[in-house]
């Protein structure tokens, strides 16, 4: 492994830093955060056809810019700096690669470069709370998640009484889907073939089509927007052959990938944290001395430091793993890592900061709300490494012949 990055992964860094510091401020977040869409409009404009950010991981052939994983990952990390609100997140690390895996040529032709210039924003609606096993990051996501049996989750049937892909409705409720509010393309996991033919597909449907129901959701974390996605005998078009085995594999490449991009993101918001509070503790004075000289603030800090850098470490390995043939899936233990690291940092952020760290005007809250959110959506930390423990046989059980 090759730790060293490149000019070009160098510059995207730089470029997504000074961006960031420019125009999401704290206050610029806060503002984006309350309006309808839940993000600057304005900003997913210079991050889209400006920079082509969403983009950044596809094709050339598909109006990508033609990087990898790690690009996106390093990106990201200065997004999470910021607590950044956009929808790249759900339209480049979980729409757009699973429309890429799976979509027919036409789909990829039609969907991909309006993805790529940010022009056309997508995510993955998937029921219940089940995005994370969906993702294959806490559990097999070969089950019955998408809702089994006759009722429950999301169903889908041929619109025509067919099974040629051409034309399906779906039925169901998904209640935690990242931007669904604002996606222009909703990728749906729905269950079909009821007890004979059991399966879970992806399909594809309009934000605003007939029978589409979204509903923003008040969220934890103000910064990730969350919708309730109803489905009233919707319109939809499969996505991919209808092999539900060929689904399972894109989904835990996915998630894989996914883990990757928001360990970084998460390792970004952990380092600002911090950066944050070591600024405050050299500033603050107590007892006519910066609380920052006192022996425990400093052991405090290095922990926090040390669980930030290894978390970095875990982070940068995951991106090139993913880009490396033979290199294994490594997303799910680094975003554990990472959301312990930002789960640290934001917590003594609060505690020392003081009293204006538990104030909603401080911003220290922001970055407590961003490490609890994407645990509840993508975690937990201990199952994510329980996942990460099972994926690699760690604990196999062996045969000992007496």
């Amino acid at each position: 492994m090759d730790a060293a990055f490149t000019a070009e992964q160098d510059e995207i860094r730089r470029t997504l830093h000074e961006l960031m510091d420019k125009r999401c401020g704290p206050d610029d977040v806060k503002a984006a955060v309350a309006t309808p869409a839940g993000y600057d409009p304005a900003l997913w404009t210079a991050l889209g056809s400006d920079l082509g950010l969403p983009g950044l991981a596809l094709p050339e052939t598909y109006g990508g810019v033609g990087c990898g994983t790690t690009e996106l990952a390093l990106a990201c990390e200065e997004s999470g700096r910021a607590l950044a609100p956009s929808p790249l997140l759900a339209t480049a690390a979980l729409a757009a690669p699973l429309v890429l895996a799976l979509g027919s040529e036409g789909q990829r032709a039609e969907l991909l470069p309006r993805i790529a210039t940010g022009a056309l924003t997508a995510t993955l609606a998937v029921p219940g709370e089940g995005l994370a096993t969906a993702l294959g990051l806490t559990g097999d996501n070969g089950g019955d998640w998408s809702g089994g049996g006759r009722a429950g989750g999301i169903q889908a049937r041929p619109a025509d009484g067919g099974d040629d892909g051409n034309g399906w409705r779906l039925y169901g409720q998904a209640d935690q889907v990242l931007d669904g509010h604002s996606a222009g393309l909703l990728v749906v996991a729905a269950h079909t073939g009821g007890f004979a033919r059991s399966r879970t597909l992806l399909f594809l449907v309009h934000g605003d089509g007939d029978g589409v129901v979204r509903t923003r959701r008040t969220a934890l974390d103000e910064t990730r927007p969350r919708a309730r996605i109803e489905l009233r005998d919707t319109p939809a078009e499969l996505l991919g052959s209808g092999d539900s085995d060929e689904v399972a594999a894109a989904l835990a490449v996915t998630g894989d990938a996914a883990a990757t991009v928001l360990a970084a993101e998460a390792v970004g918001a952990a380092g600002r944290a911090l950066e944050r509070t070591v600024e405050h503790v050299r500033q603050r004075e107590q007892f006519g001395r910066p609380i920052g000289s006192f022996q425990a603030v400093k052991h405090r800090l290095a922990d926090v430091y040390v669980q930030v850098q290894a978390a970095r470490s875990a982070a940068y390995y995951a991106a090139w793993a993913a880009g490396a043939e033979g290199g294994g899936r490594a997303g799910g233990l680094a975003l554990a890592q990472a959301l312990e690291a930002l789960r640290t940092a934001a917590s003594e952020a609060v505690q020392l900061h003081g009293g204006i760290g538990f104030t909603w005007e401080h911003d220290a809250h922001l970055y407590l709300k961003r490490a609890t959110g994407d645990e509840l959506l993508f975690g937990p930390v201990h199952l994510l490494r329980a996942r990460a423990a099972e994926s690699a046989e760690l604990f196999a059980r062996q045969e000992v012949t007496v």
